[in-house]
Parts: C-alpha cells; structure tokens; sequence
C-alpha cells in the first residue's frame, strides 16, 4: 500500500499515556480517523469523546493504514506488537506502517522491524523529545529512522504532531539519537541542580539565579521550562526518575558496545538510582534537586512565585 496516495490514512495508536494521549489528540483535530488501544481502557476513553474509536486488543488495529505504539520499555513492545493477540499477529490483515515511538534498544526494535517485514509491513523508529506540555505547545520534535522512502509517505503525518520532523538514517539510529537525548536530559537536569543549590546555600533565592541563567547564553528552553518546578518544589511528573534509570541502563550499554567512554553519564546514572533507593519514584525527576539539597545540608522550601516555563502560546 501507497501511505502517500491517502490523503487521510487511517491510523492505529498504541498507547495512550500521558504522550501518547496529547499526541492522538492532535490526529483528532487534525481531523484523522484514529483507532486506540491502551492496557488501561479507561485511559483512553476520553478520547472517544473526541472521535476516536477504541479497540479492546492491539490485533484489532491490524487493518489500520499506519499504526503508532508508544509503550514504556521493551517488552510491552514485544507484547504489543508480535506477543498474544498484538498487532502484528492478525490472519486476515496487516498495516501498512509501524511507527514506533517508544523508547527501546537497537537490538528489540530490530526484532521488531524483522517480524514486521515478514508480515508485509514497513517499520520506521520514530523517537520523540518533549513532553506532554511541549505537545500542547507544538514544540515537540520527532527523530525518524528506516525506509527513507517510507519516511516520505508519512512526513506529512509526523509533521501533525509537533514543529520538526527529523530523518536521522535508516535502521535504528533512531534509537541511539533518543537515548543519547535522553542521557543527556539527566546530566543536564544533575548539573542545574548542583549549580542551583550552589547558588542558594551562597544566598542566592532559586527565582533570581534561575530568572539570570535562563536570560543568560547558558539558558535554555529546557532550563527555563524546568524551573518553575526547581523554584516552587512542583514535581508533577512528565518523566520519573525510573524511566529515567531505564534510559541511562542503555546509553551506558550503547557506550559500552560502541567503546565510548562516558563519565558524566555514569556518575549521573548512580545519582538518579540513589534517588530511587530514597524514595523519589512517583515524582518529576526534577527531584533530584531535592536530594542534592539534601547532600548539601539544606532543606528546600517552595518559594511559591510565579516562573515562566517558556511553553505558553504566547512565548
């Protein structure tokens, strides 16, 4: 099937978290026919309200023009897709596109796109960087890698969920693109947090360091989105500290295969799993503030001012 003769290819979402559920929303008022499923039913069925179908098992998408998936690890990937009743597993049909937006290994997403193309269908990993706010903004991005000529078909389509679409190879260089954002998402986040409580055990009030480093060259949209949370202790999760964990486990193991050495990431990964070990599981991983609050001798308390996250649509 030719995805680029459709105007409006039909499409299976796999996955309706809080990315997927943003990224669905756009589809929809984007005006696309979009069939989801989700682990949870209930996740999904606010969507419904907004036009969506919703399917009781991933096989039911099978007939879909291009599907998404968009799980947490590797293997709800493989459970979804090639497991039980996944979409890769119909008799009777197959979509004509897999786009995989999850965060997973070269290696699984290689079996994947292998037990795709037996089945007749072409495969592209399509990584993402944002979050749901980001999504709302429009500033998501989307690193893509495989066919390119599949890439073209379904430009169009990726380009609805956020402002930049990315060809980044063929294969699974998707993979090592989003885990080496990801990893640096965390050193970053580390090296904010030190350089903040610096700043405030000297006297310095988080609002004012963080209002002059993201008005500085240093600054930001990651900086000045994380801080209003850094300013007023608001850790509403976007990413927790064990996703975070799960993405440092593999670029660390890329690094170890590709022979690259990569200290700070190493040392930032034993951070984070001493945030785990104290208890910061459910949180932002902008917590980590609060345990190098904690190594410094100081106790933290919301500051309680407006911040802005640079995300409003008017920034």
């Amino acid at each position: 099937m030719t995805i680029a003769a459709q105007d409006r290819p039909r499409i299976g979402w796999i996955g309706v978290g809080r990315m997927g559920f943003q990224l669905v929303a756009r589809l929809l008022d984007a005006g696309h026919d979009v069939a989801v499923y989700n682990k949870g039913r209930a996740k999904a069925e606010p969507l419904a309200e907004r036009g969506a179908t919703i399917a009781d098992r991933p096989v039911e998408l099978a007939d879909r023009d291009v599907v998404f998936s968009m799980v947490t690890a590797s293997a709800a990937l493989e459970a979804v897709t090639t497991g039980p009743g996944g979409v890769l597993t119909s008799p009777d049909a197959t979509p004509g596109v897999l786009i995989d937006c999850s965060t997973v290994s070269a290696q699984l997403s290689a079996l994947i796109r292998n037990a795709a193309a037996k089945r007749g269908t072409d495969f592209l990993a399509a990584t993402v960087s944002g979050n749901p706010k980001v999504i709302i903004a429009g500033k998501l991005t989307v690193a893509v890698s495989g066919s390119p000529e599949v890439f073209g078909q379904v430009e169009p389509l990726l380009a609805v969920l956020g402002r930049r679409v990315t060809s980044v190879g063929e294969g699974e260089a998707a993979r090592l693109v989003k885990i080496a954002h990801n990893v640096f998402l965390g050193v970053v986040t580390q090296s904010l947090a030190e350089i903040t409580i610096l700043a405030e055990k000297g006297g310095v009030s988080r609002a004012a360091f963080l209002e002059f480093l993201n008005d500085s060259v240093m600054g930001s949209t990651f900086t000045r989105y994380k801080s209003p949370a850094l300013v007023n202790l608001d850790f509403k999760p976007t990413f927790t500290m064990p996703l975070l964990r799960k993405d440092f486990d593999l670029g660390l193991s890329a690094a170890r295969e590709l022979e690259v050495p990569m200290p700070l990431a190493a040392a930032t990964a034993q951070l984070v799993t001493g945030a785990i070990g104290a208890g910061h599981l459910e949180e932002d991983f902008a917590s980590l503030i609060l345990e190098q609050a904690r190594n410094s001798g100081i106790t933290l308390e919301p500051q309680n001012v407006p911040v802005d996250d640079g995300l409003s649509p008017q920034a």
